[in-house]
Parts: C-alpha cells; structure tokens; sequence
C-alpha cells in the first residue's frame, strides 16, 4: 500500500490492484481505492498498518517521518521512499514501481504514453514571453509553490515560469504582501476572479497593484493535480497550459 496519495494513484495505474490492501485517510482517487480499509497517516496508526501485513509500503519524502520508516522495516516491511522535482522524476517513479513490483511492461506502457503526450504539450509552448505565474496554497498566511517544487517544471513545460525564482529552505514558503508586490506575477492561481476578490483581495487590498490582477489573469486550479506527482501529472501540465492561454477572467 501507499501512505501518500499521489503513489496511491501511481499503484492503481501499475500495480495489480487486488494486491493493494489498504489507503490513508486521504487517498481518493481513483474511485476504486475508497473500497480498501483506511490507515490514518498523520500521525502514522502503526498498529493499524502493521495488522494489514503488507510486504511494501510506498510513500514521498516529507509525508513519512524515518523513525516511522525505520520502525517499519524492524518490522519487517519494505519502505520504498521516492521524491520528486521534475516531471521526468515522476515517470522514473512509475517505473520504479514497476521494476519492484514485477510490472515492467505495464509501467513502460504507461510511461511512454505519457512521455509522449508531454513532448506534444511542450512543442505547442515557446520560450519568447513566458508568464510569471505565482500560485498560492493558503492564505493566512499567504503560502505558495517555491521555486523547489514540481510545480516550477510543470509550469515551465506548459509555456510558464514560476514567479518565485528565489530558493527558500521550505518548498512552500510563506511571502509577505511587499515580497508579492515586487513579484508582480503576471498569472494568479489559487482561485476564481471573483472568489479572490472577495477573499484573499479582500484581506490584501494593495495586492490588487498586481498584473494578475489588473488584467484579472486569476484562475481556480484542480487541487488534486496540480498537489499530487502521479500518473495524472501530464493531465496538470495540460490544465496549466490552459490556463495560461486563457482569455481574462469576466466578473
């Protein structure tokens, strides 16, 4: 089983589903996992995971902690931890699993699918006028995709750049409102025009200085894509691109 959603979806898009034998509480895609018994994963219910005796458990850097994985493998279960910052990283990822779990062909399949549907999105992009796209995650306080994130190689291959260029420790670092305004992102994600006028504009009226906002280049995003590395991820690329080539948001 997966103890991160995002390697969830990739073990229904490689594995042998019926050996999957279990999910996290936030595990919801696809339909077909909501069958499977529930393993809270924050905090990890040790006990719980360990009942359902798997021989493997998938999971990303940053969801679970290595005193947890180390427990797991005195327990005599496999830990398989993978982290990625490209979109390349998450077709290596599908492969891996399918190495592991004695699925090759169906992993090769599938990755050179989607290889092929990315070089496709990728030559329909130009590199001359590249919008700076500043996409936020919460917004109190206001929480963005760092420069550090998956985020910045799918904005790029969908005709973007990311706004943040800077590197900071975190991968989704908290800006001050003087840090945004000097950004001037001329994309906006994290809502619809008229949501963030009335919420996060609301609560940062000198935000409104933004090009984002002047030329109302503000658009809601897909959560779970544009959140999760998996199968799916050519899928966000596509909707990034979209977005990008959208005509101004109307009131």
């Amino acid at each position: 089983m997966a103890l991160a959603p995002s390697m969830t979806e990739m073990l229904y898009a490689v594995a042998d589903t019926a050996t999957i034998i279990g999910r996290t509480q936030v595990c919801d895609f696809p339909n077909a996992v909501l069958s499977k018994p529930v393993v809270n994963s924050y905090p990890l219910d040790m006990e719980r995971l360990v009942a359902l005796q798997p021989d493997i458990v998938f999971t990303v850097e940053g969801i679970t902690s290595l005193d947890d994985a180390t427990r797991l493998q005195q327990l005599g279960v496999q830990v398989y931890y993978q982290r990625y910052t490209t979109v390349p990283d998450v077709l290596r990822g599908l492969r891996d699993i399918g190495r592991i779990l004695h699925r090759e062909p169906q992993a090769r399949r599938l990755t050179d699918s989607l290889a092929a549907e990315l070089k496709q999105l990728e030559q329909q992009t130009t590199n001359s006028s590249r919008p700076k796209v500043l996409a936020i995650t919460w917004q109190d306080p206001i929480y963005v995709y760092g420069q550090n994130t998956l985020f910045t190689d799918k904005v790029w291959r969908a005709g973007g750049q990311n706004a943040v260029v800077e590197k900071f420790t975190q991968p989704y670092p908290a800006l001050t409102r003087e840090y945004i305004l000097q950004l001037n992102p001329d994309v906006l994600l994290g809502g619809s025009f008229g949501k963030l006028d009335s919420t996060f504009f609301n609560s940062y009226p000198e935000l409104r200085r933004i090009r984002a906002y002047q030329t109302r280049k503000v658009y809601g995003i897909n959560g779970n894509l544009m959140e999760r590395p998996g199968p799916r991820v050519v899928e966000s690329v596509r909707e990034l691109q979209q977005l990008l080539r959208q005509s101004p948001a109307q009131l």
